[in-house]
């Protein structure tokens, strides 16, 4: 499989990262310590040599503080995340909560909207029949034609009776003539066979 350019130079870059270069400047330095110690004082090479070194130290120096400031700043990145974290964790959980609270109150609202449409129907069913106090004016006006009803009725048992009576003393006398009616038709015959 071949490998582009920008594919090494970016696995460089994540291998060796800002301070990739730090052990090739260290070696370099150290060969320019050792060029330093060997050659005479004197010399233009060596003050050259000198110079470089402290530039070196200086960009090895920078490297090292630019590492620790990245390595903070990580850090501090890193605690702000976890608190971030702790806050988003803590939304969550009150979030959820507050879904817990308002599905409660869903709940409640749902059983209110129910026990106020069951009042409303007996509300209705109530408003169809007559107050207690109208009731009870038209149990006592039913009670009195019922007294009455029964007067009428005792007074009309007692005409009954009467008529009764009569009537049986009215057939009694009608079943009395009837037997005379027939004494007399009998005799009447017997006389009139008697005669002829």
């Amino acid at each position: 499989m071949a490998v582009n350019d920008d594919e090494i130079i970016r696995r460089r870059l994540l291998i060796e990262a800002d301070g990739g270069n730090d052990d090739k400047r260290i070696s370099s330095l150290l060969r320019t310590f050792v060029k330093w110690t060997s050659s005479p004082e004197h010399d233009d090479d060596s003050h050259t040599n000198y110079q470089r070194m402290l530039a070196s130290l200086t960009q090895c120096e920078y490297a090292v503080e630019k590492s620790h400031a990245i390595y903070q700043m990580n850090t501090r990145e890193q605690q702000n995340y976890e608190k971030l974290n702790k806050e988003i964790e803590e939304n969550i959980k009150e979030a959820f909560d507050k879904i817990a609270e308002c599905k409660s109150e869903l709940h409640q609202a749902k059983r209110i909207r129910k026990n106020r449409q069951e009042y409303d129907a007996l509300a209705k069913t109530i408003q169809k029949h007559p107050d207690r106090q109208k009731t009870l004016k038209e149990l006592e006006a039913l009670d009195k034609e019922l007294a009455e009803l029964k007067e009428t009725k005792e007074s009309l048992e007692q005409k009954l009776d009467i008529r009764r009576k009569q009537f049986h003393v009215l057939i009694a006398a009608i079943h009395e003539m009837q037997r005379i009616v027939e004494e007399d038709e009998n005799k009447e015959e017997d006389e009139d066979m008697d005669a002829t």
